[in-house]
């Protein structure tokens, strides 16, 4: 288990579920419970663990308050597949100074996604 792990809150586990797993790969490593209705579903992405937890209203903030940066083999090739599976884009793919190529994209709940991969070498 990750030392900090994000936990998203969201009335529509099976929706985000399909869209972690699909787009990056995510595998399933924990539930509660184990039979019946899902509360707490922990998915793994690369070496990390991010948590979904079911409730019936999770509730609408303002402004979000928290940002997944997940990195990808190919920015340009995730970003693609977004909307099928039911996200929205934001903006990107842009080359940073920083080295990275970065894309801005919302889960179906919209939850703040950033795909990031190194600036491939030219």
């Amino acid at each position: 288990m990750s030392t900090i792990q994000p936990v998203i809150i969201t009335a529509h586990q099976e929706v985000l579920v399909g869209f972690y797993t699909t787009l990056f790969g995510a595998e399933e490593i924990f539930r509660v419970p184990e039979q019946g209705p899902t509360f707490y579903l922990g998915l793994r992405i690369g070496d990390t663990d991010l948590g979904l937890v079911t409730t019936t209203d999770p509730g609408t903030g303002a402004a979000p308050r928290i940002l997944l940066s997940i990195d990808v083999a190919d920015v340009d090739e995730t970003l693609a597949r977004v909307t099928a599976l039911g996200g929205s884009v934001q903006g990107g793919p842009t080359d940073m100074p920083w080295g990275r190529r970065v894309a801005h994209i919302q889960d179906p709940d919209g939850n703040a996604v950033n795909l990031t991969q190194p600036i491939p070498a030219r």
